[in-house]
């Protein structure tokens, strides 16, 4: 099936030929000059898709001050001109009726009252100094770079506090731990060129063909031209994706670590590992007591004799996966003939083992060699648009700090302090609360150990995504001394239990930077106002540090008594804190030129912000030349490509946590679930997304084209139990857990089909709350709760 033609089934016919029939435009720095027909008076510039960390580009087109047309990016490598269904309505995504547009304050009653901005920074102010320890910032990957570097700098750097998290803890928190204890550096190695360069692709539990499909796309258009390519579908249930695979491989949920390590023990018996790339760049590494993310060194024949057990017949057992299908998946990463990549999101990341999966499927693409050559690539996706740019490089997590750094260095800690320009000893050494211990903590009395009193949410919706919703997030609601203020675009599960909400501009509403998922760094200009008195989220936390600085708040200044996000222009200091000098200068690239220079540490470097508005994106490391030009980074590690690999090595791990270049090939065993189908609860419950809706569907929702497609959230049976619990299609059940019930419609014979004994209910519908049903287990290392699997019970209704 041709790539055109997969993207137009997967949207809208009516989407797809409104964004054909769009112009592109002539005198802005992003625009595409065509022989179309222009659209007269529409101004068209560059953005990147406001959705997923895909990182398609798209052009914007403005009239008016308003948003009134979309097209695919034709200069954009990403896409190269296509979007999926959410990216040809993205513009629509601004003008839902119910745009949060002016500050509410909760009254005793309930109801909410507008208020003055002014108001609002006091009462943000005042949560502060009464108690600063006892604050906390709750973010997302969907924060700008320049949004979560300012952030950062607010907590760490101002208010010498650790609290800060975001919601990408919930979806690629695994990842991060584990790229880190492999390769002792974070993200992938490859690019999306893997896909057009490989013979086989592998999905390990994820869905692409909906929640990726730009990117699958690609791997059907080259079907189109002639080229083979196989595709692997490993998963827990059928979906779009399999639909397209050679192989389906449907594994018990949980088992996947023990169809890695059969893999590995599979390579090791046959002899068919590659020995010479093992030798020269990888060792091996398993857990210690205590465990640690980095674990303790082992030799191969200590490796080898802990994955002798995870025989085909073996993992079979444990899995459900027929022997042969073990077997033919070793004959391929056995074959160095072919090129193979590895893809994955949510189901390896949300998994109470994530760290131990994504350390194993390194191991096999490093053990077979399938490693640093293109169409060779172990690559971890993502599910916001700067969950990489912005959480994992700038670092908005509790132990983290800026370009890979961590608050426990206390080197890292120097850094941070010189470059922000702080007392020694501003920055903390502890590491502040995780996602599920913060939210934990604002829902326990503070008698009764809960320290945290004030959360501040932005650009995410923890009311609708946080586990065990009746355990984390409603507890607060009822703790007269606990303070939630939420930033947003449009009313949610969260801003309903809100005490102070702030409108928030959005996208092409003010400037931006973000950075996708194949380290590519994408920037763009403001294009139309906010509406009403909605603000940028960047200028809301500048200006609560300018009413602490007015307050003599010591924390807000920096070691030479200026305030700590002075903006100058020709030597004069810009009052950025106001909102209406906010835009007299690009706040956004004195924020972007600052956080530069955390990111050569470890190689993560970037160029300046001016080269970025020029460009569809550019991976980094970005290094200069000596023409004064720029070059990307497409492939890491590999001496063809990556400007830091020594000359006269192949390949290098350059920050190898052993300190000798190399990799570390993890054994890591089998475990059970910490919660399986019982006689109570008989069924596996995983919760997802869809195809029409982005994360909690705020923005989708919203957007009447993506609402009609897809109304409301459902449960997915198996015909069988549903026949055998008599019920009929479309009719609503009530799904229990040891957690909560939910009542909705069940799906026979959808879009995706789970087996016998399983369940699906995506996660979009407001509405249908999922995150009553998922419990709060998570992974040792990353922290990340696992949302693919608990136990549950289908009961009829009536």
């Amino acid at each position: 099936m041709k790539r055109r033609l997969f993207l137009e089934q997967a949207a809208m016919a009516t989407a797809t030929l409104a964004a054909a029939r769009l112009a592109r435009g002539q005198d802005a720095p992003g625009a595409v000059p065509t022989p179309q027909t222009q659209l007269k008076g529409v101004t068209w510039d560059k953005a990147p898709c406001r959705f997923c960390g895909t990182g398609c580009h798209v052009q914007v087109g403005t009239k008016q001050g308003k948003v009134v047309a979309i097209a695919g990016d034709q200069l954009a490598d990403v896409n190269k001109g296509l979007l999926c269904v959410k990216g040809y309505h993205v513009g629509l995504a601004l003008y839902g009726r119910d745009r949060l547009k002016r500050p509410l304050l909760r009254q005793p009653d309930g109801s909410y009252k507008g208020i003055t901005w002014d108001k609002a920074l006091d009462i943000i102010a005042d949560r502060i100094e009464t108690n600063a320890k006892g604050f906390a910032f709750y973010g997302s990957g969907q924060w700008t770079i320049p949004e979560g570097y300012a952030a950062q700098k607010f907590m760490k750097g101002g208010l010498a506090n650790n609290h800060i998290d975001p919601n990408a803890r919930l979806c690629m928190a695994s990842a991060v731990t584990g790229f880190i204890s492999t390769y002792g550096v974070d993200e992938p190695a490859g690019c999306y060129e893997d896909l057009d360069k490989c013979d086989v692709c592998i999905m390990w539990g994820n869905n692409p063909a909906e929640m990726h499909p730009v990117l699958f796309s690609r791997l059907i258009d080259r079907r189109s031209r002639g080229e083979k390519v196989t595709i692997i579908d490993i998963g827990t249930r059928r979906t779009r994706t399999t639909e397209y695979a050679q192989h389906y491989l449907q594994f018990n949920p949980h088992s996947d670590l023990a169809i890695a390590n059969g893999i590995l023990h599979l390579l090791i018996k046959r002899g068919t590992y590659d020995k010479a790339f093992v030798e020269k760049y990888c060792a091996f590494r398993a857990q210690s007591s205590p465990p640690t993310l980095n674990g303790k060194a082992i030799t191969f024949d200590e490796f080898k004799k802990s994955i002798d057990k995870y025989t085909p017949a073996y993992v079979a057992k444990i899995s459900g996966v027929p022997a042969k299908d073990i077997e033919m998946l070793a004959d391929t990463f056995g074959n160095p003939k072919l090129k193979v990549t590895s893809l994955w999101c949510m189901g390896m990341n949300q998994h109470t083992r994530g760290t131990a999966i994504n350390n194993l499927v390194h191991g096999v693409h490093l053990l077979s060699g399938h490693f640093g050559k293109p169409g060779d690539a172990p690559t971890s996706l993502t599910g916001q648009p700067s969950a990489c740019g912005t959480v994992r490089e700038v670092g908005t997590l509790a132990h983290a700090l800026p370009g890979g750094r961590v608050v426990a260095n206390a080197q890292h800690r120097k850094d941070a302090e010189a470059i922000w320009n702080v007392p020694s000893g501003r920055v903390d050494s502890k590491p502040g609360y995780h996602t599920v211990k913060m939210w934990e903590s604002f829902s326990t009395p503070t008698d009764k150990g809960g320290d945290i009193d004030t959360i501040w949410v932005q650009v995410t919706n923890p009311g609708q995504t946080l586990p065990n919703r009746a355990k984390l997030f409603e507890p607060s609601r009822k703790l007269k001394d606990k303070f939630l203020i939420v930033s947003d675009v449009y009313p949610t599960a969260t801003t309903r239990e809100a005490d102070l909400i702030l409108p928030s501009a959005m996208w092409v509403e003010k400037n931006g930077v973000v950075g996708n998922s194949e380290r590519r760094t994408q920037q763009w200009f403001k294009m139309v106002d906010p509406p009403g008195d909605a603000r940028d989220d960047c200028w809301q936390i500048i200006a609560v540090a300018r009413r602490l600085f007015d307050r003599g708040y010591a924390g807000m200044k920096d070691k030479d008594g200026r305030f700590l996000f002075r903006v100058e222009e020709d030597g004069k200091e810009v009052p950025v804190w106001d909102w209406k000098r906010y835009y007299d200068v690009n706040v956004d690239q004195r924020l972007f030129d600052e956080y530069r220079k955390f990111t050569r540490k470890k190689h993560k470097d970037l160029a300046p912000y001016a080269v970025y508005v020029t460009e569809r994106g550019l991976r980094w490391p970005v290094v200069e030349q000596k023409d004064g030009t720029w070059r990307e980074t497409k492939f890491r590690f590999a001496s063809f490509d990556d400007p830091y690999v020594k000359k006269g090595r192949e390949i290098e791990f350059y920050h190898s946590t052993s300190g000798d270049g190399r990799a570390q090939i993890w054994f890591r065993p089998y475990e059970d679930p910490p919660e399986k189908p019982d006689v109570q609860y008989p069924f596996w419950l995983c919760t997802g997304r869809v195809l029409e809706h982005w994360h909690t569907g705020t923005m989708t929702m919203r957007v009447p084209q993506l609402r009609a497609a897809m109304p409301e959230a459902y449960v997915e049976m198996h015909p069988a139990d549903a026949s055998r619990m008599r019920i009929s299609n479309g009719e609503k059940v009530r799904v229990r857990t040891r957690r909560g019930t939910l009542e909705l419609k069940a799906w026979l014979d959808g879009r995706g089909r789970p087996p016998v004994g399983s369940l699906f209910i995506p996660f979009f519908d407001e509405t249908l709350l999922a995150n009553q049903l998922t419990l709060e287990d998570y992974d040792p290392f990353s922290k990340q709760p696992d949302y693919k699997k608990c136990a549950a019970v289908v009961e009829r209704i009536g």
